[in-house]
């Protein structure tokens, strides 16, 4: 049986698994979808047509399904889907898509989202990131999965970072971050390879060897990005466990449309 607490608003219309946990004077609105497992806190509030997912805990004071910080939303139909096994800290807010977009912002499974951040309108973010306390991210950020970033960054809109990257603390992320690097400073730079995060998933040293080289390319050999693009393609095929990373490498320098960080 559900167990919601006797000072809780949920809308009758609102659909909640039977095993979902709603916590003291928090509001549900009707067109929300939440699945099993799934505890909201205390003083939540969860709106919009938002759907979320198994085993997700939101703590106190968050603000889910608002509707976009954006002048020129005029009430279109927007929507926001979370995934699984996300822990969502006190203070976030996540807000509804636009039509800009494809109306729908998107967060996958198994993030760490930890207090105060922000997650705008049509943003995409991928599973197994951390955002630290007080990030904010901007519309039509996308990240993909497991990235780190910093506490008190922002990131502007439209800027994408790549999968098993990491963001530095106070970042100002305005370009676009590849797959694999550190990056921080004032202003933003590249520094080195997410060593430690891929070791921690347990990427091989054959492997990593090859995202080194990836990095020296793009970063230490005074490449234009078409060149660089050239040599990272040559490397197909000496480490075949390799192949799938600069595939991912290749894959978002060829979309990415704000120039990556430098």
């Amino acid at each position: 049986m559900t167990q919601i607490h006797a000072t809780a608003l949920v809308d009758p219309a609102a659909e909640l698994h039977e095993s979902v946990q709603v916590g003291a004077y928090s509001l549900i609105g009707p067109q929300v979808r939440i699945g099993a497992g799934t505890v909201i806190g205390p003083h939540c509030v969860i709106e919009g047509h938002t759907t979320i997912g198994e085993q997700n805990r939101f703590f106190q004071f968050s603000s889910i399904g608002a509707v976009a910080q954006d002048m020129s939303y005029a009430g279109e139909p927007a929507a926001l889907e979370i995934g699984d096994r996300n822990t969502i800290r006190e203070f976030c807010t996540i807000n509804l898509g636009t039509a800009k977009e494809d109306g729908i912002t998107r967060i996958g499974s198994d993030n760490w989202i930890m207090a105060y951040v922000h997650v705008a309108h049509d943003v995409r973010l991928g599973s197994h990131n951390v955002l630290a306390n007080g990030v904010t991210l901007a519309g039509h950020v996308h990240l993909g999965d497991w990235v780190t970033i910093g506490g008190l960054s922002g990131v502007l809109q439209f800027v994408h970072i790549g999968s098993q990257a990491m963001v530095g603390f106070q970042a100002h992320v305005s370009q676009d971050v590849p797959p694999f690097m550190t990056v921080d400073g004032n202003p933003l730079a590249a520094r080195a390879i997410n060593l430690t995060g891929l070791r921690r998933r347990g990427f091989s040293n054959e492997r990593t060897a090859v995202i080194r080289q990836l990095h020296k390319l793009l970063y230490r050999s005074s490449l234009t990005l078409e060149q660089a693009v050239e040599g990272m393609t040559a490397l197909k095929g000496q480490q075949a466990e390799a192949d799938g990373d600069i595939d991912t490498m290749l894959n978002f320098l060829a979309a990415a449309k704000r120039g990556i960080v430098r």
